[in-house]
């Protein structure tokens, strides 16, 4: 499907008068990382990534037709109406992020206009934390929307349509958030490994996993939870002009290969050595861009080294991922859960900030205070 097989065309003109549509999204953490990107929102490499089930967003999108249609009944720079609120708090910094959103999505949804909007969401992880909220909030918020389009469109939209126009909304949001509608492990990104695969959309990797990648184990690690210094957007922009950005790409495309055959034969020392070659390279990139920037912190360092040495010293396959943040993904086979658990606690929590630990196994999360 290409660009133009998105473009709603004909809907009922008498419309929903008003309704609501909730929709529960998952973050998702990159195994092979997207950094850098060109036209509308468009990767410049494959990338593939886990779906984080646990750390999920929910967004109730509330919606009234707007009595006349003038773009004068508009409230936000007379061009989309709506609200939104955060846990219960109004938020009006995230206003800016959600009418640029809208604007690029109008011509694939064009009834947007014709309504007013009330955005209710929440997260079951702290915001801002480094875990990939924009993508569980974006993709929650483009399934509400194909939630609407379903019930006006006069053809009738199957699944598949359903679930890929929502991934390639999703990523006008948000470059990651495409990877958030389906998974467990999801491709975004055209490459030759996976037919399948496109720029527009993510895909379900249409692979049977190893049985070792099965129930595999996430516990994130939150060394950080302020605010990054530099956000993403501005990070993949300093692609644009740097010295190794080509190479990188390269880079990314190949250990994407790899990283599929790996997944089917279950080889975990090849897993761990290509997951944390690809945090690295996405973190060298930022330190040799210009301007450069740094945004692991020394307790960012302290658990690298502690798994390293963890895993030199049982043999035990636990690796650690990256995302563009301070905060450490922690990996591992869910048969090897009872050692790593230890490891936590016996050493990782101290390095953790007020000691929150997001436990990611697929059935729920589990937050660790002490």
């Amino acid at each position: 499907m290409k660009q133009l097989d998105f473009t709603l065309k004909n809907y009922d003109q008498d419309l929903l008068s008003s309704g609501s549509y909730t929709w529960r999204s998952p973050s998702n953490i990159a195994l092979i990382k997207y950094w850098g990107k060109h036209g509308e929102q468009l990767p410049k490499n494959t990338s593939l990534s886990f779906t984080l089930d646990a750390c999920c967003t929910t967004t109730s999108l509330g919606f009234e037709r707007k009595k006349e249609q003038s773009s004068g009944l508009a409230t936000y720079k007379n061009d989309f109406d709506f609200s939104i609120f955060f846990e219960g708090a109004e938020k009006e910094a995230f206003k800016p992020k959600i009418n640029t959103f809208f604007k690029r999505i109008e011509r694939y949804v064009p009834f947007i206009k014709e309504y007013t909007f009330n955005i209710e969401t929440s997260n079951t992880f702290p915001h801002s934390s480094g875990i990939a909220s924009s993508a569980s909030g974006m993709s929650a918020l483009a399934l509400c929307l194909m939630s609407m389009e379903k019930e006006i469109c006069k053809t009738p939209i199957d699944d598949n349509y359903f679930y890929k126009k929502a991934s390639f909304l999703a990523r006008l949001g948000s470059g990651s958030a495409c990877r958030s509608i389906k998974g467990p492990m999801v491709v975004w990104g055209n490459n030759e490994t996976i037919k399948s695969s496109s720029d527009d959309y993510g895909v379900k990797l249409p692979l049977e996993l190893h049985t070792n990648f099965k129930e595999y184990q996430d516990t994130i690690l939150l060394v950080d939870e302020g605010e990054k210094h530099v956000s993403s957007t501005v990070g993949h922009e300093l692609m644009h002009q740097h010295p190794f950005a080509e190479k990188r790409f390269e880079q990314a495309n190949d250990n994407f290969a790899l990283l599929v055959a790996v997944l089917q034969n279950g080889d975990l020392k090849e897993f761990v050595r290509i997951v944390e070659t690809e945090a690295l390279s996405l973190h060298a990139m930022m330190m040799t861009s210009n301007p450069y920037f740094l945004l692991m912190k020394p307790n960012t360092l302290k658990i690298i080294h502690a798994i390293w040495n963890f895993r030199k010293k049982t043999g035990l396959q636990a690796c650690f991922t990256l995302d563009a943040g301070a905060n450490v993904h922690l990996l591992y086979p869910k048969a090897i859960a009872q050692e790593v658990s230890k490891l936590i606690t016996d050493e990782l929590a101290s390095y953790c900030n007020n000691r929150y630990i997001w436990d990611q196994a697929g059935l729920g999360a589990i937050q660790i205070t002490s």
